[in-house]
């Protein structure tokens, strides 16, 4: 009796019976339909192939790219060891056979056969480690099982297969009138029906291991972390990539800043700049460690950034494009500002702004890089004798005369052309922080524009930027704009949902070369999986990593991750309440004593 049959047997005495229902019952399928080629299991189609031929020599990893496929199918591989003592025999005889066929060549005067003379050294190397138990023979057979909704399915999936093996020198066909012997042969029973085998040696055979862990080193870049499966070191560098940008997404507390902040700190030692938009004031400490620039960006700070200010133009840019983007920007920092344009007020705006610039005798038809921009009064006073601006100058007195003004309406004083500079904005009202960051990443903008040289953007808390169409849209094309100009966006967030509710999430996220997922919250998981196409072990890997730890993913790799730092990194970055009282504590100590 066949499996098949004695499963259907089962069923059928269940049936008879009123007892209870039993294993066979439950994973018996209702009907099963078997041709020369598939099986059709209660309308699940399968097809099972197995390798007839191998190349001379087989790669480590030749069937990863087959395993990792995204479809539905079960791998077997059987290996059976095979008796070294009758083998050698067999060898005996097969290596006097070849050196005989040599020697009958030479004999004739014929022309040596290469072939033939390395088989002979094969066949004597072999027989050698055979003989000093370095080497063992196996007799080797490798089933593929394929499965689909129809026979279409399976037949494009069977040839995907063949191509990528075909490739690598491996030849697969399907069991003709076997399919049954096959499924049997790939289910977890361990039973080999099929018996199509190939020998293989100890070396070779390893080769067949379908079980590979990424390593993310190169040689050049910074330490992001170790590698949790194999220890090895996690080792690269964004600035070899495809585009310099990366996105971090994790829960509060699971130790996203701290990993960004390591970055920085040995992104510094090898000459990169870096910029920081910091809501928390988490960064204060690193930028005085490192003799970098901290800015409090608040209503009430002595740091202020005009954003009416224009980058100067490139040698290869036409100053009319950049003023016209420019005005652009505004147009949509206004949008923010004051909640809203009609299709009249952009009008308005649109003209109030040219007629603001030309007062300053800016426009695109000469050399602005010296003129002094204008001032949001200036801007106001414009608009004041324009026709229907009525609303538009209500709606702005508070950032030029009332309670939000200030930080916005004077010259710029700022200056980042400094290693590492710090923009902290915790102190600046919740209802500004968004503006605040769209004029400051502006800003910023316009100085990478100036100087080329290598820089890294951190904007932590990016989801604040996420909340607005205009403020997301920018983010955007800076992160595509960025390369161009050797500029790196790392933007990081727990508001997972925020993030991807944007219509520039995704878009955020598919132009950012590395990806790090740590530690989520059971409410915001199912949506980074669908996002990532994470596997459900990746899944629950997320939900119980700890600080620190996570996937880290560089284009089409990812490896779980443990960002590791020395004793000193740690006192410079770390953000844990407990260890900066201690650390705080400590240096009162240190400058009592000195005192």
């Amino acid at each position: 009796m066949g499996f098949f049959d004695s499963l259907t047997a089962g069923k059928k005495n269940s049936d008879l019976s009123d007892e209870l229902m039993t294993l066979i019952d439950v994973i018996s399928p209702a009907a099963i339909d078997i041709t020369p080629r598939s099986l059709n299991l209660s309308g699940i189609h399968s097809r099972t192939m197995y390798a007839v031929a191998y190349p001379r020599y087989l790669t480590e990893g030749w069937l990863e790219s087959v395993i990792n496929m995204e479809k539905e199918l079960d791998v077997a591989i059987y290996i059976h060891p095979i008796d070294t003592a009758e083998t050698l025999k067999k060898f005996q005889k097969k290596v006097a056979e070849v050196q005989s066929q040599i020697n009958i060549k030479e004999e004739r005067g014929e022309v040596r056969d290469p072939q033939l003379e390395a088989a002979f050294r094969n066949l004597e190397e072999l027989r050698d480690k055979l003989m000093q138990a370095e080497e063992k023979l196996f007799s080797v057979g490798l089933y593929i099982t394929v499965y689909g909704k129809d026979e279409s399915e399976i037949t494009k999936l069977e040839s995907t297969i063949k191509g990528m093996l075909d490739a690598k020198l491996v030849y697969v066909k399907p069991a003709l009138f076997q399919q049954e012997q096959g499924i049997r042969s790939v289910l977890p029973t361990g039973q080999d029906e099929l018996l199509v085998h190939s020998k293989f040696n100890s070396e070779p055979l390893s080769s067949f291991f379908p079980f590979t862990s990424f390593d993310l080193t190169s040689d050049t870049g910074i330490l992001y972390g170790i590698n949790r499966h194999n220890s090895s070191l996690v080792l690269f560098d964004r600035f070899t990539l495809t585009n310099y940008n990366s996105v971090t997404f994790a829960t509060s507390g699971a130790g996203k800043s701290y990993g960004l902040k390591l970055e920085i700190l040995r992104s510094l030692m090898f000459g990169t700049e870096v910029i920081v938009l910091d809501p928390e004031r988490e960064y204060e400490y690193l930028a005085e460690a490192t003799g970098g620039r901290f800015f409090n960006i608040s209503l009430s700070s002595d740091h202020h950034i005009n954003p009416f200010d224009l980058p100067p133009p490139q040698a290869d840019e036409n100053p009319r494009d950049i003023l016209r983007t420019h005005i652009i920007g505004l147009i949509g920092l206004f949008r923010l500002m004051l909640g809203g344009l009609t299709p009249e007020e952009e009008t308005v705006l649109d003209l109030a702004i040219q007629e603001t610039y030309a007062l300053k005798d800016i426009s695109g038809d000469t050399d602005f890089s010296a003129q002094e921009p204008p001032l949001l009064t200036d801007f106001e006073m414009v608009l004041a004798g324009m026709d229907g601006s009525t609303s538009l100058i209500v709606r702005l007195q508070k950032y030029t005369s009332g309670t939000w003004a200030g930080f916005m309406n004077k010259p710029t004083n700022v200056d980042i052309n400094q290693k590492f500079v710090v923009f902290s904005l915790r102190d600046m009202e919740d209802e500004l922080k968004t503006i605040a960051m769209y004029i400051i990443t502006n800003f910023i903008w316009g100085a990478v524009r100036r100087r080329m040289v290598k820089r890294l953007l951190v904007i932590d808390e990016a989801w604040w930027m996420m909340k607005s169409e205009d403020t997301a849209s920018f983010l955007f094309s800076l992160a595509k704009r960025g390369r161009k100009y050797y500029l790196g966006i790392a933007t990081i967030t727990q508001d997972v949902d925020d993030f991807l509710r944007s219509p520039f999430g995704i878009p955020m996220i598919t132009n950012s070369s590395i990806q790090f997922l740590m530690k989520q919250s059971p409410t915001a998981i199912d949506n980074i999986q669908k996002t990532f196409n994470l596997t459900d072990q990746e899944k629950y890997l997320l939900l119980e990593s700890g600080v620190g730890e996570g996937i880290f993913f560089v284009g089409l790799k990812h490896v779980a991750i443990k960002v590791i730092a020395s004793y000193t990194e740690d006192q410079i970055i770390t953000s844990d309440p407990s260890q900066l009282m201690q650390i705080q504590q400590a240096r009162a100590e240190l400058q009592a004593s000195r005192g």
